[in-house]
């Protein structure tokens, strides 16, 4: 794009932006879109500036996959933005945890961040305190008290009856995880099966940092636990070593869950078993800027 066309561009956001017209959110969710990352950035912030004027779930649709921009300060304006439309911003929460943990992230980025999830999580209380709750599986209605607890614990609304219940399941999901972990990476990693001792031993080989089968929520509701997250490339790398029937519709699910939220999945199949590595340094040139830092 030429300087001026991008000069006049910026001319008509800041216009859009401070014409308080809800009119204006067609033309900047397009601008957002853009090949400049100055216009991007700026019609995001154009868009949180028509909060309440505004239908919110639209313009969250909007702000929420710049949260995975190339360019650091249409991550930040993306961030500053979506804090503006409060309780209906909620979805974007896994999102901007991603960005706040990634440690090749930005600080500047990182504490805008931090500003909007905090921003965001304290008007989702205040939107849940005023509204009835019922619980998720047994659709009593909650308490306050009730209400605050599942939430922290599981993200999910669940009255004490069914939080135990819940809680117990999941205690024992884990333990029953973290006895599967009987094989030891070289270094150190316990994993599950010989196919994720490859993939750990690969990426440690790499110089690839790796988390291993750590929780994390990615839609709302539903926590999952991917096989490896790479923090430096935001990617995930899921192991499915099996061919049941039960197993294949679990998959399926999970493979959902990240698509539906635009994260970048690595699949690696019980197939690849012998050629893992050649399939992961494949999947990793496709998905992100790897390129095979060591041999």
């Amino acid at each position: 794009m030429d300087r001026n066309t991008e000069l006049k561009l910026v001319a008509r956001i800041m216009a859009l932006g401070e014409g308080a017209d809800g009119a204006a959110l067609p033309e900047l969710a397009q601008l957002c879109s853009s090949s400049s990352a100055r216009l991007r950035r700026l019609a995001a912030a154009g868009i949180g500036k028509l909060a309440g004027l505004v239908p919110p779930d639209e313009a969250v649709a909007v702000l929420q996959p710049l949260l995975a921009d190339t360019h650091p300060q249409t991550r930040q304006y993306a961030a500053k933005a979506l804090s503006a439309f409060g309780a209906a911003a909620e979805k974007a929460l896994p999102d901007l945890r991603d960005l706040y943990r990634n440690p090749a992230e930005k600080d500047y980025v990182k504490r805008s961040v931090y500003t909007a999830g905090m921003t965001i999580k304290k008007a989702v209380e205040i939107a849940a305190a005023s509204q009835v709750q019922h619980c998720r599986r047994c659709g009593v209605t909650v308490s306050a008290d009730e209400f605050a607890r599942s939430r922290k614990a599981f993200q999910r609304v669940f009255c004490d009856r069914c939080f135990d219940e819940v809680y117990l399941e999941r205690r024992n999901f884990d333990m029953k995880v973290e006895l599967n972990k009987t094989i030891r990476a070289k270094d150190g990693t316990l994993v599950q099966s010989k196919g994720e001792r490859r993939i750990a031993e690969w990426l440690a080989g790499k110089g690839v940092a790796y988390r291993y089968d750590e929780r994390f929520r990615i839609v709302d509701g539903y926590a999952i636990r991917p096989d490896f997250y790479l923090p430096e490339y935001d990617v995930y790398i899921e192991y499915w070593g099996m061919d049941t029937a039960d197993y294949k519709i679990g998959m399926l699910k999970k493979q959902k869950l990240y698509q539906e939220t635009g994260k970048k999945l690595v699949s690696v199949y019980f197939q690849d078993f012998n050629r893992i590595e050649t399939v992961l340094a494949e999947k990793l040139r496709a998905c992100c800027a790897w390129g095979g830092a060591k041999n």
